[in-house]
């Protein structure tokens, strides 16, 4: 279909292109202006003014007609009719085909007569004529169809039915005698009468539905369905399509069962609003009908509609008395329902006509909600004078215009960035293909345009017929958002495809999270800037205090919490978007085929894949699309507002969905899509319970950041050549490995003489290769996206709102550029604020820049600093000749920071006064496996505490070297006895190789997991025999079990119980899904270490900003000014102690027994039994005192 219409050429292009942001069919009244132009001065309507536009047109091309034909008649003329006939057909012929260029006349004919020149120019002036006719008779044809699209409109709003159908039989004759005798009665009077007679007990299919059951409970399945479309439809003013739906679902029992009281109260509200009182009681007759009695949102949705309409006083009275007997209270409707302020005004208008002395109630004062945590005691208790909470190096005016540019980058939903990508040389090819990509977009932008007015007549043909339909989801966004952001996903999507599946999704949550921009603009400037007098350098506030109390103090208002659409619906919103796309994309097939006819083609294909042993679609792009892509090379990016940082300080959390990004709603705990048991947990949860996490997310995300240029643009310059894998700089697709060729080619695989051995090893060669260069572009683009965003935040301050996961580990919002990154990302980011080193800086930025190197793990801080100044030749370098000198930096674990901190030495030590020196530089602090150091704890083992730096010492002690040694031990013993892979293995056991299974083996890896990680070590060994990587990888991952197991008996026994807690009684709230015993019982115990080493991180972030301390952490690597690092060193270790002086693992043994084993239905199983013996046998700790961990100088180093 979309072919047929690309061939109509481009007289079809200009009739099928609408304005951008042009409503569909059904758009609301007010946007038709985009249609009709630009408003005018005339009195007259749009329409009108067209058509005197036109009938004075017509009456002047009659004029200038009439004109023609005497001339004609005088003779001057001498052109036959049927000359002007061929001239005008020529003039045609641009709509048919395309323009054609005026023949121009020969050399002989200037000494033409005169009657020659009149004739060449009466038939100019036909031409002309009948141009202009043909222009005008166009323009008649378009502003018809306007006329008749406004005329189905109101067609199509007639056929929507309000009446309801009522199943009782009294009832439906009590409606047809009340609309029969409406001139006596009016419906003030009928609403009156019909709350006295509703039901004072709700059905048992309302009492069953959850959202009747209180705030917390949640919609399921259709319900769900149901009511985001109601929603939908009052946000995009399609009240009367919700009413016909709902009128529809209520005639039929079965369909009416899912209905609830949240339904008929949202159209109520609706209609409410609107002052239309008739349709309002059509709704409360259902409700009856249904067997459901109104509540507080019930009255107050009648009475605000009373209100409006400037009711008399007796009918309201007769609503407030029955609202008194149904057992309401009149305060609550200012209390506990949600209401706008006009609504507000509107209902207490209506109240006072009935009681003219009644006051609202004052909002009531939340009583004071303390943390009772023992172990933010100090951080709640009464403000200490002595408390210095940081403040930005920024003043209010700086701040204040800061927020008004996120503002506006909110506001507008996306960004564009300027790539990297090196620059190309516009050669004509370059030139060609960027000229072709703009003209197929601006093809695509008419295809779509066309394509979603047809989608939304479908489904809003679906909708009359009172089924549930996509339609009031198209409606959210105008028709230029939707093309904008459909055009973003075809130039966004990779060379091999996308899952449909993960298309879809992405493409309906982003409809979601555009639905609302919050028109409280104006309110949260007045608002923020308050705020910002915490912050702001130059501004004071009465008492110092946290920023979510200071936000909560000014009065700002919780905004309602919006339920997330159905997974069904978001999927299928983005399915629908997806084929909307599939159906409006295509290109010549010229593109593809030189000497192919000029047909279009698709530009996206659906093709079927397996991954994972499972067959899934994919979207792909076609090869000569991205080739397109790739000629053209274009310069710019697009990214989501809430992918980048943000510029200007986070929204301080204060809620589970409140906090952040100022207009961009987001969820305080990261989840799957989808699954809700989370979110459920946390609106549960007391706020006062949830303080410790809010204001930690809070802290983290109030750091300001900015660019380390130097080191910038040195990794520009690699990414523009050809990359460094070795430094971490992705290397371009031109360097990817390319197909075999000569006798390893794939297509020898053909060939008959080849046996199936030498085919096997061909597929394996080829899937290698393919495999590296796909990981390769993974890579490349990853890169990509961070050094534009790098670059386009250069010079500027930003920030990194941050969230958790459900362990309790935060993550900054923004995917691409963050300081959780790699050592390049981390290496390319500074603090915005400075601080002075003072007199102990400079030494532990040497410290740390010998700790970025490897070297010296298990020497003292002093050898450290001693090693730094032996080396401050080859620091200073580095730092003047990164690239052209020595290039010691080059040789580090982590290069590039190392880099980073070289530069940050060479300008502390040639300052005049180093201690004076303003350093942005962050110093790390980072645990000594912290997991283990968490287990060592709990279990108070001597031994594990001392192999992990709990106990104080004189040098630092590394677990993975202990390791590694042991494993060489056993190793030994073992090639003594012949072994043969232990033979192979000698001289190659090192801490590097063994270093990630330790530190992942008390997060749950398996065996398998450590077989292949220690796989990937042995295979960066040049040196190693890689016939014997299996083998090796196989013995050296069972020799590391035996090692941990004999180095931490205590630690594992308590890992091994730990396992056991989580057998399968199922908490989730999908009761009729069996959990995965084995994921179950692996996943419990690293889940739950890291949820200490959370909790172990915000109490120090909390009491560091308490300190007036800058403090970001990469989870168990904590980061501070060098001049602080002393200070969070000494809060660090005593937050470690008073976490592990809690009883921890008895608290978790009864949480578990009071949520598993305390139901009496099952207390006689004997698998519950089982259970509770686990659970009740807490291991018995050791001897280890904890204050010790307080002096323990290597505990973080």
């Amino acid at each position: 279909m979309s072919a047929v219409r690309w061939g109509r050429g481009a007289a079809g292009f200009g009739r099928a292109l609408w304005p951008a942001g042009t409503p569909g069919l059904l758009a609301e009244e007010g946007a038709l202006g985009g249609v009709w132009g630009r408003k005018r001065s005339s009195t007259a309507s749009p329409c009108e003014q067209d058509r005197r536009k036109d009938w004075g047109h017509a009456e002047l091309l009659e004029v200038l007609k009439a004109r023609v034909r005497q001339l004609q008649a005088e003779g001057m003329a001498e052109v036959t009719v049927k000359r002007v006939a061929k001239r005008v057909a020529v003039a045609r012929a641009p709509e048919a085909g395309g323009a054609q260029p005026p023949r121009q006349a020969p050399a002989g004919a200037k000494g033409a007569g005169a009657k020659g020149a009149a004739a060449t120019l009466s038939s100019r002036w036909a031409q002309k004529l009948d141009s202009d006719q043909q222009l005008m008779e166009k323009r008649k044809q378009r502003l018809e169809g306007k006329l008749q699209k406004r005329v189905e409109k109101g067609a199509w709003q007639k056929q929507l039915r309000l009446e309801p159908r009522l199943l009782s039989r009294k009832l439906a004759s009590q409606l047809q005698h009340w609309e029969q005798g409406a001139p006596r009665s009016p419906w003030e009077e009928q609403l009156a009468q019909l709350l006295q007679e509703a039901p004072h007990r709700l059905s048992s299919e309302a009492a069953a539905a959850p959202v009747d059951r209180g705030p917390e409970s949640r919609l399921e399945g259709q319900q769900q369905r149901l009511l985001s479309f109601f929603e939908c439809c009052l946000l995009t003013g399609h009240l009367p399509l919700a009413h016909h739906v709902l009128v529809t679902h209520h005639s039929k029992s079965q369909q009416q069962r899912l209905l609830t009281l949240s339904m008929y109260n949202m159209v109520m509200l609706g209609w409410a609003r609107q002052g239309s009182f008739k349709e309002l009681t059509y709704v409360f007759f259902m409700l009856k009908d249904a067997g459901l009695a109104p509540d507080l949102q019930s009255y107050a949705a009648a009475l605000q509609c009373m209100g409006r309409l400037d009711q008399d006083a007796g009918t309201i009275r007769r609503c407030l008395k029955q609202m008194a007997q149904d057992g309401l209270q009149l305060q609550g409707l200012f209390t506990a329902v949600p209401l706008s302020a006009e609504e507000r005004a509107e209902l207490l208008r209506a109240v006072r006509k009935a009681k003219p002395a009644f006051t609202p109630p004052r909002p009531p004062v939340p009583p004071p909600q303390v943390n009772t945590s023992p172990l933010l005691r100090e951080i709640y208790a009464k403000q200490d004078p002595a408390v210095s909470y940081p403040r930005l190096h920024l003043s209010l005016k700086e701040l204040q215009g800061l927020f008004q540019q996120q503002l506006r980058v909110e506001m507008a939903t996306t960004i564009t960035v300027e790539s990297v990508e090196k620059v190309p040389l516009l050669t004509k090819e370059v030139l060609h293909a960027r000229k072709t990509l703009a003209g197929l977009r601006t093809r695509w932008r008419t295809a779509l345009y066309r394509e979603l007015q047809e989608t939304k007549e479908n489904e809003a043909h679906a909708a009359r017929e009172g089924r549930l339909s996509l339609f009031p989801y198209l409606c959210l966004l105008s028709e230029k958002e939707v093309v904008r952001m459909l055009l973003q996903t075809l130039q966004a999507l990779p060379a091999q495809g996308e899952s449909l599946l993960f298309l879809a999704h992405e493409l309906g949550l982003r409809v979601f999270k555009r639905k609302q921009l919050r028109n409280e603009v104006q309110e949260l400037e007045q608002r923020y800037s308050k705020y910002l007098h915490l912050l702001a350098s130059d501004t004071q506030v009465a008492e110092p205090c946290l920023p979510r109390q200071h936000w909560e103090a000014l009065g700002v208002p919780e905004a309602p919490h919006e339920q997330p659409w159905p997974m069904s619906v978001v999927v299928q919103l983005g399915k629908q978007l997806a084929e909307v796309l599939v159906r409006a994309a295509q290109m010549p097939s010229s593109l593809a085929a030189p000497r192919s006819p000029g047909t279009l083609i698709p530009v996206l294909y659906h093709v079927y894949s397996f991954r994972s042993f499972r067959q899934i679609g994919i979207l792909k792009p076609h090869p000569a699309f991205t080739q397109l892509l790739e000629t053209a090379a274009e310069r710019t990016l697009t990214f989501e507002s809430t992918d980048v940082p943000m510029l200007c300080p986070p929204l301080p959390w204060t809620s589970p969905h409140s906090g952040a990004f100022l207009l961009s709603p987001t969820k305080m705990m990261r989840s799957v899509e989808g699954s809700q048991q989370h979110q459920l947990l946390l609106e549960r949860c007391p706020p006062a319970e949830l303080h410790g996490a809010l204001d930690a997310l809070t802290q983290l995300g109030n750091c300001a950041w900015r660019v380390n240029g130097r080191v910038l643009d040195l990794v520009l310059q690699l990414f523009a050549d050809k990359g460094c894998p070795r430094l971490g700089v992705p290397a371009p697709p031109s360097e990817a490995p390319r197909p075999p060729e000569g006798r390893r080619a794939p297509n020898r695989c053909l060939l008959p003489e080849v046996s199936p051995a030498e085919k096997a090893e061909m597929r394996r060669e080829l899937a290698r290769r393919l495999k590296v260069a796909r990981e390769m572009q993974s890579l490349r683009a990853d890169a990509l996206y961070r050094l534009s965003l790098a670059r386009h935040l250069r010079h500027r301050v930003f920030w990194l709102p941050h969230n958790m996961d459900f362990r309790g580990r935060t993550y900054p919002c923004s995917p691409h550029f963050n300081h959780l990154g790699s050592d390049l990302a981390r290496a390319l980011l500074e603090f915005a604020q400075g601080r002075p080193l003072g007199p102990h800086g400079l030494n532990w930025l040497k410290i740390h820049l010998v700790n970025l190197t490897g070297l010296k793990k298990r020497e003292s801080l002093q050898a450290r600093r001693d090693y730094a100044d032996e080396l401050m030749e080859d620091i200073l370098d580095s730092a003047d000749r990164p690239m052209t000198g020595r290039k010691w930096w080059m040789e580090a674990d982590e290069p590039w920071q190392a880099l980073a901190c070289c530069m940050e030495v060479a300008r502390a030590v040639r300052a005049p006064d180093p201690a004076a020196y303003v350093s942005h530089f962050p110093v790390h602090q980072d645990g000594s496996c912290n997991g283990l150091q968490h287990y060592a704890a709990l279990g108070r083992d001597s031994v594990g505490a001392a192999s992990v730096n709990l106990l104080p010492s004189d040098l630092p002690q590394d677990v993975y070297s202990e390791v590694a040694a042991q494993v060489e031990v056993f190793r030994r013993q073992d090639a003594e006895q012949g072994v043969q892979v232990a033979q192979v293995l000698e001289g190659f056991i090192s801490r590097k190789v063994v270093k990630q299974t330790v530190m992942t083996v008390v997060y749950g890896v398996t065996r398998y997991g450590g077989r292949l990680q220690i796989e990937k070590r042995l295979r960066e060994i040049h040196d190693f025999p890689q016939d014997f990587v299996w083998e090796a990888s196989h013995y050296l991952v069972r020799q590391v079990f035996n090692s941990l197991q004999e180095m931490f008996s205590g630690t594992r026994s308590i890992q091994i119980k730990g396992g056991l807690q989580s057998l399968t009684f199922s908490s989730s709230v999908d009761t009729s899904q069996k959990p995965n015993t084995l994921k179950q019982k692996n996943g419990f115990p690293p889940n739950f270490i890291h949820s200490l080493d959370s909790s172990h991180m915000m109490l120090t972030a909390l009491h560091c900003y308490r300190k007036g301390l800058t403090f970001v952490s990469v989870h168990d690597c904590f980061w501070t000014h060098a001049a602080d690092v002393a200070v969070m060193n000494q809060v660090c270790r005593e937050q470690f102690v008073r976490l592990h002086s809690q009883p921890i693992l008895h608290n978790l043994s009864r949480f578990l027994i009071e949520r598993f084993c305390s139901d009496p239905r099952t207390s006689k199983s004997i698998w519950v039994s089982r259970l509770m013996d686990t659970l009740l046998s807490v291991p018995k700790t050791g001897t280890f005192n904890l204050e010790q961990v307080k002096h323990s100088t290597y505990f973080f180093s």
